[in-house]
Formats: structure tokens, C-alpha cells, sequence
């Protein structure tokens, strides 16, 4: 819960300095919000590997293979990579870069979910 909180005030203190200081530089702003992000993200790694331990255990429980489980954890992580890169570069002013980052994350998501997709198919085939 702590991490949060951290995060949040991180957060709030590099849009104050990059509203500041986007009149007067604005590719300044745009590196102070890209290591605030990456400050975040640092921030919360901790939670997210809770997160991917209890994954790891349910999985084993219920007794489903890695394979099925690693291209749902890849799907979300590109997800949220494209989604922050691409807000990124809309406040850059970049906004085709971005509709162009999101179709290629869009992409990439559905190429990593494949095995996931082929192991839902042989399921169906292996019932009928």
C-alpha cells in the first residue's frame, strides 16, 4: 500500500514540474515524464510479482501447463507497454506515431497469444 502512495507522489510532483516547465522546454517535460514513469514502474514491480506468484500458484493448482499461462501474462504486459508508450508520444504531440505504436502492439499481442489460441483449438478438436 505504501507503493502507491510513493507512486502517487511521484506522479503529482512530475506533472507539477512538467507542466512548469513544458512552456519554456517542452522536450524537457517529455523526459521528465518518461523517468517519472519509469520511477513508477519501479515502484510497483514489487506488487507485480506478487501478482505473478499467485498466477504461478492458481495455475498449478488448477493444473494448467506454463505454456498457457506465459502468453496470457505476455498479452497484458504488452498491452500496458504499448498503452503508456503510446500516451507518451501523444504528449509528445505525436499522436500518428502512436496509432501507428498501437496497431504494431495490437499485433504483437495477438501473435504471443497464437500458442494460447492453438492450444484452445486442440481442446475444442480433442472434445468433438
Amino acid at each position: 500500500m505504501d507503493e502507491i502512495g510513493r507512486a502517487a507522489a511521484v506522479a503529482v510532483a512530475a506533472a507539477i514540474c512538467a507542466v512548469v516547465v513544458k512552456k519554456s522546454a517542452g522536450e524537457v517535460a517529455v523526459v521528465l515524464s518518461l523517468a517519472a514513469g519509469a520511477a513508477i514502474l519501479i515502484l510497483t514491480l514489487g506488487a507485480v510479482e506478487g501478482v505473478r506468484t499467485l498466477m504461478d500458484d492458481l495455475a498449478d493448482a488448477a493444473g494448467l501447463a506454463p505454456a498457457v499461462l506465459a502468453p496470457l501474462i505476455k498479452t497484458v504486459g504488452i498491452a500496458i507497454l504499448t498503452r503508456v508508450c503510446a500516451q507518451v508520444c501523444r504528449d509528445a504531440g505525436e499522436g500518428g506515431i502512436a496509432a501507428f505504436l498501437e496497431t504494431a502492439g495490437a499485433a504483437m499481442a495477438l501473435f504471443v497469444a497464437l500458442p494460447l489460441l492453438r492450444a484452445v483449438l486442440d481442446t475444442v478438436i480433442a472434445l468433438l
